[in-house]
């Protein structure tokens, strides 16, 4: 099964990827993994793309996609992939119908993990950080005992910039507007299966076992 996963930030795509990854037995694959293994290696692609985040700027999708085209051809990937992250546009996801189509191949199903804004603000802006020993913690899901103070040094908390309510909301509108064309392109495409992000990261990986294991029923699980 070759499975696209799309959700916005704080949805948890990269942990239900990795839980789908064991459960079915094909690798995940994520587009800053690509990206970070290729800098370290110092491939050509890599150092490509390092020239561009050595100025801040975004890696062109030229050289993603073509990171992406040579790791969905690798051996392990025979049997399928979750994609992790990519596509995010139309034009990306012309490029991966392209390169599968290229070894005649296509793609199976896109799962969407649907979670409405409020609870993702939630989420993304509930995170802190300890200043001396960088522990993390969350408000609600993991909240330190004594309000401020670390559980492990003692140390300060505190809210990174990105992290806060506003630069989350501005960069969820960033997603939806980016995003809405591409579940459209999926969904009249007949991929699309949308995924109740709400629940405990075990309860989300059932919903999307159950939706996969229904459209692959031969598959491990």
């Amino acid at each position: 099964m070759r499975v696209v996963l799309v959700g916005p930030p704080g949805a948890g795509k990269g942990t239900q990827a990795r839980v789908l990854q064991s459960t079915f037995g094909i690798p995940q694959i994520s587009t800053g993994d690509l990206l970070r293994e290729a800098v370290r290696a110092g491939t050509p692609l890599g150092m490509q793309a390092q020239t561009y985040m050595d100025k801040g700027e975004l890696v062109p999708d030229s050289v993603v996609t073509e990171l992406v085209a040579e790791r969905m051809q690798q051996a392990d990937c025979a049997k399928g992939f979750f994609l992790d992250g990519f596509p995010r546009t139309i034009a990306q996801a012309d490029a991966v119908v392209a390169e599968l189509g290229r070894h005649h191949q296509h793609l199976d199903a896109v799962i969407s993990i649907v979670v409405p804004r409020r609870e993702l603000v939630e989420r993304l802006s509930g995170r802190w950080i300890c200043r001396s020993c960088q522990a993390t913690y969350h408000k609600r899901f993991t909240p330190p005992k004594m309000n401020g103070v670390c559980d492990a040094c003692g140390g300060e908390l505190y809210q990174r910039s990105d992290d806060t309510a506003d630069t989350v909301n501005a960069r969820l509108e960033v997603y939806e507007r980016s995003t809405a064309p591409l579940l459209s392109y999926y969904r009249e495409r007949g991929l699309l299966h949308d995924i109740d992000g709400i629940g405990t990261p075990e309860v989300i990986s059932q919903r999307i076992t159950t939706t996969l294991k229904s459209l692959f029923p031969h598959s491990a699980a």
